[in-house]
């Protein structure tokens, strides 16, 4: 596809089944309405823009990222990323150091906030300090996920919603399930079913709205069943023609969907420092 040429700065679709380049934009600085709607319909359409070459303070970084949204702010009992009871922070320190949060193991394919009732739309990840190697993150395209699926499978799971439970509630020493068997353990938390086959409120494209590793539960099937189809779908997901393998670079800002992409990390040298911020924006329930 052609570089996009808008006012002042382009956009250059990569070679990828999802991703764009932004170039020549200084997030610090004001931008324009039409500035604003064009980035947010690149979104739409590229799932994840990457702005290169920024250079923000705290509060720079807040305003550019609240172009696009309001914070994402998560009930008082369901637990994310970083957050305490009635307290989450607005940005959040992706760092191995210095207090920082998911140290420097390989992260499973996932979206962020999907057990909770309003999942964030989307968040924004800029890069300070990156290891000379590893810590690459790749983004998974979940509606070309979808529409890849055979026809008897979209049709088998059209209407079927899926409980994803909290990882942040997992007792210390006892190992992830993938899948829950055991529906007679009380729960600890609110569990929040969606569709299994999300339709984006943007751009109204069809979504498989599961992630790769987290526990999960299909609503009203019989486990072994349930779980089956689960690995049969995850066994799909779990292809490179859907994803795309960022190199970070400081400076970089990379703003995704939340709600139409997975995201993955390379685990990393602990030996080396990867300094990032993240700020999460609101989102709505999925339908």
């Amino acid at each position: 596809m052609p570089t996009l040429t808008l006012t002042n700065f382009q956009i250059t679709p990569i070679n990828a089944p999802l991703g764009a380049t932004v170039t020549g934009l200084d997030a610090g600085k004001y931008l324009a309405p039409e500035t604003i709607l064009q980035i947010k319909q690149a979104l739409r359409d590229y799932h994840i823009l990457i702005f290169k070459n920024q250079n923000l303070n705290n509060e720079q970084f807040l305003n550019f990222a609240f172009n696009f949204g309001s914070l994402f702010v998560p009930p008082d009992d369901v637990p994310v990323l970083a957050s305490q009871p009635g307290f989450t922070p607005v940005i959040i320190p992706v760092s191995n150091v210095d207090g920082g949060y998911t140290g420097t193991g390989e992260l499973a394919f996932h979206s962020d906030h999907k057990w909770t009732p309003y999942p964030s739309s989307g968040s924004l990840l800029y890069a300070l300090e990156v290891p000379s190697e590893g810590g690459d993150t790749s983004w998974l395209n979940l509606n070309l996920a979808y529409k890849t699926l055979d026809d008897s499978t979209k049709r088998k799971i059209a209407d079927l919603q899926l409980i994803t439970y909290n990882p942040f509630l997992n007792k210390p020493g006892v190992p992830r399930s993938k899948y829950r068997f055991d529906q007679s353990i009380p729960l600890i938390s609110p569990v929040f079913p969606h569709p299994l086959i999300r339709t984006h409120p943007e751009s109204g494209k069809k979504i498989l709205y599961l992630d790769y590793a987290t526990e999960v539960e299909v609503v009203g099937l019989d486990p072994q069943e349930g779980s089956e189809l689960i690995e049969q779908l995850r066994e799909h997901l779990h292809q490179p023609q859907f994803y795309y393998q960022h190199k970070w670079s400081v400076g970089d800002i990379v703003y995704w969907d939340n709600q139409s992409t997975l995201h993955y990390r390379q685990a990393f040298d602990p030996n080396q420092r990867r300094v990032m911020k993240r700020v999460s924006l609101a989102g709505s329930r999925p339908f």
